[in-house]
């Protein structure tokens, strides 16, 4: 990570020139362990997985039914005495006598001399003279049925890179593989604490001008769902000498430290001025709505994210900036969003220029039946019922200051952000 310091105080960062800021100075910190494969699921690959053979490694019936050559398919229109019988898991090779064919099962290897399999229920077989035989009908290609060696995998081939983030199927892929152990990312220790006098904790006596923190408990269940560890910080009171105590001590004890408000320019904002003052400062002050006070950068070995306090405004630049720079910092790669192009029913005539908007979006069908992107009526960064109602932004640009019905809007769904 990259320690010196870009002042933004007087003039706000557009989005794309923070995100360019964040990946052109962030890099994986994270150390690697090997790890049980059943363990692993989410967790941040530290290593290539090369396949060490064919995958399936031997041609095999793809149902149940009947292997067979296809040129004496051809040949005999489909009549065949019944030679062997074939199971998943017979591991004895056998050679098919010619033109006949063998009873087999799915995932059964091949009989050498066959190259299709029928499936059973286009089968009929009959006795003749104390020998079955089996009626294959007309129609069959020839591979009908069989799932060659290599088909999924071949010998040699890179399945998976170090930095990809383990899905269920990945798992499978790398189980396929026979592999029972793999390197693994170590998760990020993270500290995470909210600010300010008026916060408390749910279930503490809410007195008139308290606030419950509504910010620990949204964070740290995103934060659940990655490959990280958190410990609570607590709250932390407007008083510059506690601020400064919490979090010098966190940055000698965790790699990461987010906080929540206090990143502002009020007298009691201290979060900024801590950082200012005992660490580096790369980011404060964004050109985005909501989510404009946050700040980016280092105190002492830790990595320091300071989020606003309205929980939209902390929601959006969490999964704007924080999200995909803890993928980087624990040993994965960017994530950038995917935008999808939706219509609007939305018509909007004031927006300011000058800054990039994320309203809360969600999908309703039009009279044509085909979605429509509404934004929730409310924009006030501090009502979570907009959150609740969304199912992702949408992302309204620095020179747009109108929106209108049926005009194409860049859409990203909540799931984007594992949120689902």
């Amino acid at each position: 990570m990259i320690n010196d310091c870009f002042s933004h105080d007087e003039k706000r960062l557009l989005h794309f020139d923070a995100v360019d800021l964040l990946k052109s100075r962030l890099g994986s910190i994270a150390t690697s362990s090997l790890q049980d494969l059943e363990k692993c699921g989410g967790k941040i690959l530290a290593q290539d997985i090369t396949a060490p053979k064919n995958i399936p490694a031997f041609d095999n019936s793809a149902m149940d039914g009947f292997a067979f050559d296809h040129q004496d398919y051809l040949k005999n229109t489909g009549v065949f005495p019944l030679g062997a019988r074939i199971a998943a898991g017979d591991n004895k090779p056998v050679e098919l006598a010619p033109c006949s064919a063998a009873r087999i099962f799915t995932g059964a290897p091949m009989p050498t001399g066959a190259d299709s399999v029928a499936m059973q229920e286009d089968c009929k077989t009959h006795q003749s003279e104390g020998q079955t035989f089996v009626i294959i009908p007309q129609g069959y290609n020839k591979g009908a049925n069989v799932r060659l060696a290599g088909e999924d995998v071949n010998s040699g081939e890179c399945l998976l890179s170090a930095g990809s983030r383990l899905r269920p199927q990945d798992i499978a892929a790398i189980a396929s593989c026979g592999f029972a152990k793999i390197e693994i990312c170590d998760p990020l220790k993270i500290a995470l604490a909210s600010t300010g006098n008026e916060i408390i904790r749910p279930g503490n006596c809410l007195e008139q001008a308290d606030v419950y923190d509504a910010n620990f408990f949204m964070l740290n269940s995103q934060l659940n769902t990655m490959p990280v560890e958190v410990t609570d910080l607590g709250i932390l009171p407007d008083d510059r000498a506690m601020v400064e105590s919490t979090l010098t001590r966190a940055s000698s004890s965790y790699d990461i430290v987010i906080t929540s408000g206090g990143a502002s320019l009020g007298e009691e904002d201290h979060i900024t001025s801590v950082l200012a003052q005992k660490g580096t400062r790369h980011l404060w002050q964004l050109a985005i709505k909501p989510g404009r006070p946050m700040c980016f950068g280092n105190l002492n070995d830790a990595i320091f994210f300071g989020l606003p306090g309205n929980p939209v405004a902390s929601f959006v630049c969490f999964l704007l900036y924080i999200y995909p720079s803890l993928l980087v910092l624990g040993g994965s790669r960017w994530k950038e969003p995917t935008r999808i192009k939706i219509p609007s029913a939305i018509k909007f005539n004031n927006k300011k220029s000058g800054r990039r908007e994320f309203w809360r979006g969600y999908l309703e069908p039009g009279a044509d039946g085909t979605n429509r992107l509404h934004k929730y009526d409310r924009d006030g960064s501090g009502l979570i019922s907009g959150l609740r109602h969304a199912e992702g932004f949408i992302e309204i640009g620095e020179d747009v200051t109108e929106v209108k019905p049926d005009e194409m809007l860049d859409f990203i769904p909540f799931s984007q952000f594992g949120i689902v």
